[in-house]
C-alpha cells in the first residue's frame, strides 16, 4: 500500500507481528477445543480437530524444509546448520522460525533511515515464502475444522460462545489468507501497478462469499451420512490430483517434493479455484467452477432429500438463504473483479509514473517459485524468468 517508506515498513513489521502472533493464538485455540471435546466424552470430534492440525503441521514442515534445502547456501542469514534445522521441523517449529526471521528482517529495515535495495528485496523474498505457507496450513487445516464445527452445531443444536468466534473468525482468516496470497504473487511482478484498496476489498470479499456455500453444503451432507464425507473428499481429491498432474506443475526441486504440492493444491481445488499453469485460465476455470456447483447443489440436494431433522430447526431458514445469497454475491463481485479490477496490461504498456516498483534483476533475490505462480495468475505480464536457482542474487 502507499505511504511514506519508513511508515510502510512499520507497518509491514506490524502485520508481520500480528501474524506471527495469531498463528499462536490459533493453534492454541484448537488445542483448548479439541481438550473441551474431549471433557465432553465427545473424542472422535477431538480426534478430528487434532488430525486434521496434525496433518496441516506436518505439510508445512515439509514445504518449509524443501524450501530451505533448496535455496542457495548463504541467501538465508542465521539459518541454523542443517541437523539444528532439521530438528527444528521434526519438532514442527519451522514454520514459526520462518516467522521469527520475519520479524528479525522487518525490524532491522525499519531502524534504517534508507535500507538498501537488497535487504528490501530479501525481505520480500521470505514473506512470500510466509504467505505460501499460510494459504497451505488454512486450507489443510482451517477449512476442515469449520466444517466440523458447523458439523456439530447443526447436529447439537447449539452454539457456543467460542464456536460463533471460531466460525466467523474462519472464514475471515481463510479469505484473508487468499488476499496475502494474492499481493504475494503481485509482488513478483514489478511491471505492473501496485493493487489499491477497492480490487484488494473486492478480492477479499467474493473469495469469502463463495466459499461459504461450498463449507455449508459440505457441513449439511456431513449430517446426514458422516463417515461418507471422506470418502467424498478422497474421490473428489484422486480426481484434482490428475488435473492438476495433466497441468505439468513444475514448483518444487525434486518428482517427490512436486508430488507433494499437486496434493496440497488438489485439497485447495476441493474448496476453492487455485491457477497453477500459465495461459488463459478463463475456460479452466469456468470447467473448475461448475464442477465445484454441481457437486455442492448435490450434497445439498442429498440433505433435502433425506429431510434429516435438525435439533434446532431456527437455524436453517438462515442458513441456506443465506448460502445462497451468498453465491450469488461472490459471483457478481468475483465477474466484475476480472472484469475492471485484474491487472491485465502488458508490461511494455505501462508507464514511468504508474506507481510499480522497478526491480534491478541484478539486485534481486528471485523467489522462482512464486514467480511462477504469479506468471500464471496474471498471464500477460512479461514471462517470469525461471533459469538459475531460486533465490540466485
Amino acid at each position: 500500500m502507499p505511504g511514506p517508506p519508513r511508515a510502510c515498513r512499520l507497518r509491514d513489521l506490524l502485520l508481520t507481528a500480528l501474524g506471527t502472533g495469531a498463528f499462536v493464538l490459533d493453534l492454541g485455540a484448537d488445542v483448548w477445543a479439541a481438550g473441551q471435546y474431549a471433557r465432553q466424552g465427545r473424542l472422535l470430534w477431538a480426534a478430528l480437530q487434532l488430525a486434521t492440525l496434525g496433518l496441516a503441521s506436518a505439510v508445512l514442515q515439509l514445504f518449509s524444509w524443501a524450501w530451505y534445502r533448496g535455496d542457495p547456501a548463504g541467501l538465508h542469514p542465521g539459518l541454523p546448520p542443517g541437523r539444528r534445522l532439521a530438528l527444528l521441523h521434526l519438532l514442527h517449529l519451522g514454520y514459526l522460525h520462518r516467522c521469527v526471521q520475519a520479524l528479525k528482517v522487518g525490524f532491522s529495515l525499519w531502524r534504517q533511515e534508507e535500507p538498501a535495495e537488497i535487504d528490501l528485496d530479501y525481505a520480500t523474498f521470505i514473506s512470500m515464502d510466509i504467505s505460501m505457507l499460510r494459504l497451505f496450513e488454512t486450507f489443510l487445516e482451517a477449512t476442515p475444522q469449520l466444517i466440523l464445527v458447523l458439523h456439530i452445531t447443526l447436529c447439537t443444536g447449539k452454539v457456543e460462545y467460542y464456536q460463533w468466534l471460531g466460525i466467523g473468525t474462519s472464514f475471515v482468516c481463510i479469505a484473508w489468507a487468499l488476499l496475502d496470497y494474492y499481493r504475494a504473487l503481485r509482488s513478483c511482478l514489478p511491471s505492473k501497478p501496485s493493487p489499491g484498496y477497492l480490487p484488494s476489498a473486492v478480492y477479499f470479499l467474493w473469495n469469502l462469499l463463495l466459499l461459504w456455500p461450498r463449507i455449508v453444503a459440505l457441513a449439511l451432507f456431513s449430517t446426514v451420512w458422516p463417515r461418507y464425507v471422506a470418502i467424498h473428499f478422497l474421490t473428489l481429491w484422486v480426481v484434482l490430483l490428475l488435473w492438476v498432474w495433466l497441468q505439468n506443475t513444475d514448483f518444487m526441486a525434486g518428482a517427490a517434493a512436486e508430488w507433494l504440492f499437486r496434493g496440497t493444491v488438489a485439497v485447495i481445488l476441493y474448496f476453492s479455484w487455485f491457477n497453477v499453469s500459465e495461459g488463459s485460465t478463463l475456460s479452466r476455470s469456468i470447467i473448475h467452477f461448475g464442477f465445484l456447483v454441481t457437486d455442492s447443489a448435490l450434497l445439498g440436494g442429498t440433505w433435502l432429500a433425506h429431510n434429516v431433522p435438525l435439533p434446532s430447526p431456527s437455524l436453517l431458514p438462515g442458513l441456506l438463504p443465506g448460502a445462497a445469497l451468498s453465491f450469488l454475491l461472490g459471483l457478481g463481485l468475483r465477474g466484475a473483479y476480472y472484469q475492471w479490477l485484474h491487472p491485465s496490461r502488458p508490461a511494455a504498456a505501462l508507464d514511468e509514473g504508474d506507481g510499480s516498483r522497478s526491480f534491478a534483476p541484478q539486485h534481486w533475490h528471485q523467489n522462482r517459485r512464486m514467480a511462477k505462480l504469479a506468471q500464471c495468475f496474471f498471464p500477460l505480464a512479461a514471462p517470469a524468468k525461471s533459469e538459475g536457482v531460486n533465490g540466485h542474487l
